[in-house]
Formats: C-alpha cells, sequence, structure tokens
C-alpha cells in the first residue's frame, strides 16, 4: 500500500475523531450505552481505507446489525459460553456472506453479544444508531478531500 498524502492523513484522522468523538459525545452527554469495541475496528475501514468494499454502507450498517442479531439470538439460544460464541461469530461471518454485508468487525459485534448476553434492544441501541452515526461522519468528511469520493456505492 502507498503512504498516504500529507491530505489523506489529515482526512483519516478528522474523520476517526469525529467519528469515534460524536458517538462517544452522544453516549456520555445522554448517558447512551453507544460504544461498542467493534466501531473501533470500523472507524479504521470508514475513515482510512473507505474505498473498499467492506467500508461501504452496505457492508457497515449490515454487517454490524446482521452480526448483532445473530449474536444476540445465539446468546438467547445458547448463553454465553465458548461454545456458544464460537458459534455466534461463526454464523455472523456466514450470514453477512449470504446477504453481502461482510465487515469484519462484524464478528466482534457477535462475539460481544454473545459474551455479554445481550438482549435484542442492543442491536438497536448501542449497534443500529452507533453505526448510522459513523457511517453519516464517513460520508461528510470523506468527500471534502478531492482524491476521495465515499460512499462508492450504496447497495
Amino acid at each position: 500500500m502507498p503512504v498516504p498524502s500529507g491530505r489523506e492523513l489529515l482526512v483519516t484522522a478528522a474523520g476517526s475523531l469525529l467519528g469515534i468523538g460524536l458517538v462517544t459525545w452522544l453516549a456520555y452527554l445522554y448517558s447512551l450505552p453507544l460504544l461498542v469495541p467493534s466501531f473501533g475496528a470500523s472507524a479504521v475501514l470508514l475513515y482510512g481505507a473507505c474505498h473498499v468494499p467492506m467500508a461501504q454502507p452496505r457492508n457497515v450498517v449490515g454487517g454490524h446489525v446482521v452480526s448483532g442479531l445473530t449474536g444476540v439470538m445465539v446468546s438467547a439460544l445458547l448463553g454465553t459460553s465458548w461454545v456458544a460464541i464460537t458459534i455466534g461469530v461463526s454464523l455472523a461471518i456466514v450470514l453477512m456472506a449470504l446477504t453481502r454485508t461482510l465487515h469484519p468487525p462484524g464478528g466482534a459485534t457477535a462475539f460481544m453479544a454473545v459474551s455479554t448476553g445481550q438482549g435484542w434492544k442492543f442491536v438497536f441501541m448501542p449497534v443500529a444508531v452507533g453505526v448510522l452515526c459513523l457511517v453519516l461522519m464517513a460520508i461528510l468528511v470523506n468527500n471534502i478531500s478531492p482524491e476521495r469520493h465515499y460512499p462508492q456505492y450504496w447497495y
């Protein structure tokens, strides 16, 4: 991979600061459960590699939501054992592939949902709300630079 230009590094840094900053600020300001560790990995893709297929809105939003739903379902059926976590992450990968929403951080979302025994509310908040904040910020910031165009496609 080529070394990014100074402008690209500034856009990457600004996107991450604003995207993750928005999610954490909302979480602290309104005492919302919006903090999901896998959002950090999504930020790498959204702001540092916005041109790759797994960073497109369909993949980011769909991948997290599919994985969150999968993790919650597996946790409800099998509990929080190591076997349940293993099945939850593996099933999330298969379902993301089938729905064409493959997003690697989604695996961590499924892992968290199972390992912490999350309920159905987890899929809406923090997952869907938080990831929509990240994608909206990516749309705004990544199009500031003439070297970037985000998203490459919507669906």
